[in-house]
């Protein structure tokens, strides 16, 4: 599913507190999975331009843009690092 259309479908979405994080988490599970090869970080960034996200309104689609920021700020599609490796170095 696009992004435009789970943000969508989380607009119309009346839910808030936890009810909102479960259904922007399923959102973005469904955007990760139906996504093509590998979610990287600069797929992300674009979706987080997108004016669709930008402008999210509800609690469930602010919770959705929320899960994207922290999939950036995570690394994601970083090299993984010698955690255990570099402890004992």
């Amino acid at each position: 599913m696009s992004l435009i259309r789970i943000l969508d479908a989380l607009e119309d979405s009346p839910t808030v507190g936890t009810q909102a994080q479960v259904a922007a988490r399923m959102g973005f599970l469904e955007w990760v999975f139906a996504t093509p090869g590998p979610v990287t970080a600069q797929m992300v960034r674009e979706a987080l331009a997108d004016p669709a996200a930008r402008e999210a309104q509800s609690a469930a689609a602010r919770a959705f843009v929320e899960y994207l920021e922290e999939a950036c700020i995570s690394g994601l599609g970083s090299p993984a690092r010698r955690g255990r490796a570099r402890m004992v170095h």
